[in-house]
């Protein structure tokens, strides 16, 4: 099971001027479909709270999406084609991804639980679903009091996004839990943001979503599609358009991203159901006192470095991440080497 770390203030979110540097770098041109997120977004005149997703659609998938097989209408996944995949099988969108984005991961950590990034098995009947007709619940789900265990949303590079709060009701922003691109690695060494991803407007534009919540609306930038200002949100930091359609928004103060479900879902033990699974292939750790995580390197494929530091000592973990394996060499602040190998399931 996903379980997610986090606290609760209004603050601001500073971009720091290596994240804009690396957004830039990243940035993507091109036309969103604006037609295809009037359809994804717009929401049912009929409300049903009792509904949940297995009334919706009982048809799943045991095949994998291919290449061949994606079909990227639903705004703003077009544009990380060549790491997420997109199907539709009538009621839901089925994305697949391994839940690792393309810009670096983790570094700014200042409360570290010693886990760190590796590729998860988003795929076959793992994969993401997304309601393709969301529909409004009579009784919305807050954030602010459930859902604090596993995702709640879906960024449009295939990265979970958990709720603001984490399984203690901490912001997991404000008490120093996430890098500089509002991530961290969960207890089964799975990425997550617990903030909107807002950089990645950067990348897909103002037309087109930057997410989309499990209960099927989309959650957009800090603009409106058209690019105009974002009128006044509810409670959920959403808001219902002229047109009836209905969406979310990020933002840089607290709840971030959206503030609960507004549409139909199904919860089962605090957790959207279903939603993919991860495999821990380790316990998880705790938090390693007086840490901060200073860099994150990628030598090749595969392997990983992450530097940090504890009263001005130096420690690396160095790790290599195959389908079957990980395998850890530690290197302690005072120099003690270590190492460790962990069997993967699939």
């Amino acid at each position: 099971m996903c379980i997610n770390h986090s606290h609760h203030e209004h603050s601001h979110i500073h971009l720091p001027s290596s994240m804009v540097t690396r957004r830039s770098a990243l940035r993507i041109g091109g036309i969103g479909i604006g037609a295809a997120l009037l359809a994804a977004c717009s929401k049912s005149k009929e409300s049903a709270s009792t509904t949940s997703l297995a009334e919706v659609s009982t048809t799943t998938t045991s095949a994998v999406i291919s290449t061949s097989a994606a079909i990227s209408t639903l705004a703003g996944f077009e544009y990380f084609a060549d790491s997420v995949k997109v199907a539709n099988n009538g009621n839901l969108w089925l994305v697949e991804s391994n839940g690792l984005p393309a810009h670096n991961m983790m570094v700014g950590i200042t409360s570290w639980q010693q886990q760190v990034p590796t590729s998860q098995l988003y795929t076959r009947t793992n994969a993401w679903q997304i309601p393709a007709n969301p529909v409004f619940a009579d009784v919305p789900i807050s954030a602010k009091t459930e859902l604090y265990s596993g995702a709640i949303a879906l960024a449009v590079n295939g990265v979970p996004i958990f709720n603001a709060l984490n399984n203690r009701g901490d912001d997991a922003y404000l008490v120093g839990e996430l890098d500089e691109w509002g991530g961290h690695a969960g207890r089964a060494d799975d990425y997550h943001y617990h903030i909107a991803p807002l950089h990645l407007q950067e990348i897909v534009g103002n037309q087109s979503p930057i997410a989309y919540a499990l209960d099927g609306y989309a959650i957009y930038g800090e603009t409106e599609p058209d690019g105009s200002a974002v009128t006044t949100l509810d409670e959920f930091n959403g808001h219902e358009m002229a047109d009836g359609s209905y969406h979310y928004h990020g933002t840089r103060t607290y709840p971030y991203i959206n503030g609960g479900l507004r549409g139909v879902v199904s919860v089962i033990e605090d957790r959207i159901d279903p939603q993919p699974n991860t495999r821990p292939f380790r316990e998880a750790l705790k938090p390693l006192a007086g840490a901060m995580i200073t860099s994150f390197e990628t030598p090749t494929t595969g392997s990983y470095k992450l530097g940090y530091t504890v009263d001005a000592m130096t420690g690396e973990v160095a790790y290599t991440v195959t389908d079957s394996s990980v395998a850890f060499t530690f290197t302690s602040t005072d120099g003690t080497v270590t190492t460790e190998t962990y069997a993967r399931t699939t």
